[in-house]
This record gives C-alpha cells, structure tokens and sequence, in this order.
C-alpha cells in the first residue's frame, strides 16, 4: 500500500519509501538463504547414498538396512530444521533414495509389510521433490514385492505407476514394461505376459547409445536382466518350461558376464533356481537338486533366493516325493531360513 501512493508522494518521501523497500528486499533474500545445513551436508549424503547403493549387494542386508536407516533419521531431522528451499528439494530426493534402498533391504529380509511402506515413503518423497525417476524406482521396487507376496494384480498397478512417472527413453522403463509381464504370468495370463513383455523389447531396443548412471553404476544391466530373468521366471509360472530354460540359460550366462563390480549374486541364485525348475518340470530331477545346492551356494541368500527355492522344493517334493536328493535339498533350505530367522525378527518397521 505504501509503494501504491509512491507516484503521489513527494520526492523525499518517494526516496525513503524506496530505502526500506530495498532494505526489506535484502532481508527477503537473507531469509531464503538461511540455513542450518553445513556447507558439505548434501555432499556427504550424496556419498552415503552411492556407498550405501555400493554396497547393496555385497555386504549383509540387515547390516546395510541398519546402517540405511540410521541415514534416513538423520535426514527426516534435517528436513524439519531450517533450509533453503533448493535444499529442502535435495533433502527430499535424498530421503525418497534412502527410502527405495530400504525398501528392497526389507524385501531381502523378508518383511513385506516394511518393504511396501518404505516404497510408498520413496514414492511420495519423489513426488515431493519433483523427481519423477525416483518415484519410478520406488514403484519397480513395490512391483517386486507384491510379486513375491503372490499380489500380482497391485504388482501390475505398480508398474504402470511407475512407468506413468519414469523418463522416457530410460532402462527403467524396460524394467518396468517387464515386471508388468511378469505380474501377467503370475496370474496366468499369457497374452498379458506377451504382450507387455514386447513392449519391455521395443523399449530396450530404442534406447539410446550411452546409458544413464545411478550414483556412479551403470543402469543398463537392470534392464538387460529384466528381458533375460523375469521372463524365465514368467514361463515356469505360465508351465512353459522349454522356453524357461531357454530364458534362465541366457540369464545366468548374463550375470556370469557382468564385471565384478556389478555381479548380483542374489539374481545369479535366482537364475539357477528358475532353470532348476525348468529341469524339474523338463523330467530331469537330477540337474533340478544339483542345480538348486548351487543357488543355496550363493554368498547372498536373501528371502527371495529362499522363496524361489521353496517354489522348487515344493515342486520337486510332489512330482519326486521318493527321492533322497530331493528330500536332502529340502533339508538343507530348511536349516537355511532357520539361521535367517534371528536377522528378520530384528528388522524395525517405519517410524520406530
């Protein structure tokens, strides 16, 4: 209202409403730059995340998940202190990245429900901050979930979410295009699997020549692992073991590939699973035990190694029920998810 009379005012008058709208401007951007975050606070949560990422799939789960969780107190406490508005922005991306992390952490412990809500919390944060390439990563991880929770119908609706949010162009949108064939075989629908696991190929083939990277690694394998492994896992759901072992033959060749730095050795247990399965449902129980002690084998048993190795023991125990072999494998699983039991009854929910 001061500044509307200015025109009227006289020039002395004019010139001190002038002074305090200037000196009032610079108190504006003293405010909007004011923080209580160091100098180095975003730097250092940009290198937890990329070790944390790093270190995903070498070191224990529940050790990352304690250590992940740790990080996401801390910085749900910085997004409650003062900030800049840029900052907070930053803040919510590194919250929503801590948040997918722990999500898939949680599902490799076996706790469904925390899995979910943590991909939920990674989601909303992407939302939050305007990042629509990690809410679509926080969907992919929803998608797995709820596939391993035997939900294909909200692992479907998770993947097109995830996709309505993921860049074009991007692998992640090949590895979404291939969760929703998957969740169509988990239900049985073949047509469904065909036709959306088309659409993962078109995708995958119109990427373009460099690939994007993920706190320092390369994304590209995920999306040539979800056009090799899901489907192998999708035709022994759909009974169609012949093209499985096709598919879990070139999955396994694919992980053995893979640099050093980018081995999964959880997706390489899983990959001799789903073709020990081929073999079981093939007529050949031999390969199908040998094949499931080597999943067993692998330096990261996570609760989807032991799931999927369920699926096999089970299988195999109702079409073999006479067979040592089959009775040792199940054994051995069992001894397994008995010495898994003490790190899942310690995995804390969110918001404790």
């Amino acid at each position: 209202m001061k500044l509307a009379g200015l025109a009227f005012a006289a020039p002395a008058a004019a010139a001190q409403i002038l002074e305090q709208a200037a000196a009032e401007a610079m108190e504006f951007t003293r405010q909007a730059e004011a923080t209580s975050l160091g100098s180095g606070t975003l730097d250092h949560l940009d290198l937890a995340v990329t070790e944390f990422n790093h270190a995903y799939s070498l070191r224990p789960p529940k050790l990352v998940f304690d250590a992940v969780m740790d990080y996401r107190r801390k910085v749900d406490g910085l997004l409650k202190a003062k900030r800049t508005h840029r900052q907070e922005r930053e803040l919510l991306a590194f919250a929503g990245w801590l948040s997918e992390l722990l999500a898939w952490l949680a599902h490799d412990l076996g706790d469904a429900r925390t899995g979910l809500a943590f991909a939920t919390d990674a989601f909303v944060h992407g939302q939050q901050a305007g990042h629509g390439q990690l809410c679509a990563w926080a969907m992919d991880a929803a998608a797995s979930i709820n596939l391993y929770e035997q939900r294909p119908g909200r692992a479907r609706d998770a993947a097109l979410k995830g996709l309505a949010e993921a860049p074009a162009g991007h692998p992640l949108t090949v590895r979404l295009h291939a969760q929703a064939a998957r969740a169509a075989a988990a239900d049985g629908d073949a047509e469904g699997f065909a036709a959306a696991f088309h659409a993962a190929e078109d995708a995958h083939r119109l990427l373009p020549p460099r690939s994007p990277r993920r706190f320092g690694m390369d994304v590209l394998p995920l999306a040539d692992y979800a056009l090799t492994s899901y489907p192998a896992t999708s035709c022994i759901w759909l009974g169609q073991a012949d093209q499985a072992r096709q598919h879990a033959e070139r999955a396994l060749a694919t992980y053995e590939a893979a640099p050093e730095a980018s081995r999964s050795p959880s997706r390489e247990a899983i990959a001799r699973i789903d073709l020990a399965l081929a073999h079981a449902q093939l007529g050949d129980p031999d390969d199908a035990v040998a094949l499931g002690h080597q999943a067993l084998d692998s330096a990261r048993v996570v609760d989807s190694v032991r799931h999927r190795a369920g699926d096999l023991t089970t299988f195999l125990t109702r079409r073999y029920p006479r067979q040592a072999a089959v009775e040792g494998l199940r054994e051995r699983l069992a001894a397994v998810d008995a010495a898994a039991r003490p790190a899942l009854a310690s995995v804390p929910s969110p918001g404790k």
